[in-house]
């Protein structure tokens, strides 16, 4: 999880984008431009294409699954999934931290600088293909990321609205380690196809969050 890995990621994915639609553009956002990421945050892009191009980079940025052995999913925001000129992608690859997720902004040049074109409209929803439980296991994923900073509160809520997701009430005695390997675990079974990243989520998880042991 060194940053020095994850800004040449993020490099390598950028490049790949432009290369999709000539004479598009991306740029770091979020944490990382803001320079106050730490080892645990995500790569936030925003890719900028022209706007005749902008059906073909959403397609391209969908099929990436399909051409690239690197890309484990693909899933749309379904909050723009309809939008004409905004689109939000979540990728995520392989053998990276489940942490390094790429949240990719594809923005049609004429709402290039409207950081939220679209935002809230009914006419740019669609929540088809986004599963409940491919919804929820990226709770967990937050959870044990909010879990590691130190923010409890936060991370309570992400566990409950993941629980809810999939019709689930978490245990109350239930420690925060379980509670984040039940519900990933639990999205598994309704899904098998997140049978691996719930693995990888239930052993990041005890690894990152195990209480101390006793002192020796």
């Amino acid at each position: 999880m060194r940053p020095e890995r994850r800004d040449k990621l993020a490099a390598e994915v950028r490049a790949a984008l432009e290369a999709l639609i000539p004479g598009s553009s991306t740029a770091v956002r979020g944490s990382l431009a803001a320079q106050t990421a730490d080892s645990y945050s995500d790569i936030d892009l925003c890719w900028v294409v022209g706007d005749e191009n902008f059906t073909a980079a959403v397609s391209a940025a969908e099929g990436l699954a399909a051409k690239l052995p690197s890309v484990l999913s693909v899933r749309v925001d379904p909050g723009l999934a309809r939008s004409e000129r905004r689109r939000l992608v979540f990728v995520r690859l392989a053998r990276v931290p489940l942490f390094w997720r790429v949240d990719l902004d594809i923005r049609a040049r004429s709402v290039a600088a409207d950081d939220s074109y679209d935002d809230g409209s009914p006419l740019a929803r669609d929540a088809t293909g986004w599963s409940p439980p491919a919804s929820a296991i990226e709770n967990a994923i937050a959870a044990v990321k909010s879990g590691v900073r130190g923010r409890a509160d936060v991370t309570s809520g992400l566990l409950s609205r993941g629980y809810e997701r999939i019709g689930l009430v978490p245990r109350p005695d239930a420690g925060l380690t379980e509670l984040i390997a039940v519900l990933a675990e639990s999205c598994a079974r309704l899904e098998p196809g997140l049978a691996a990243m719930a693995s990888e989520v239930r052993e990041v998880a005890e690894t990152l969050l195990a209480p101390p042991g006793p002192p020796a």
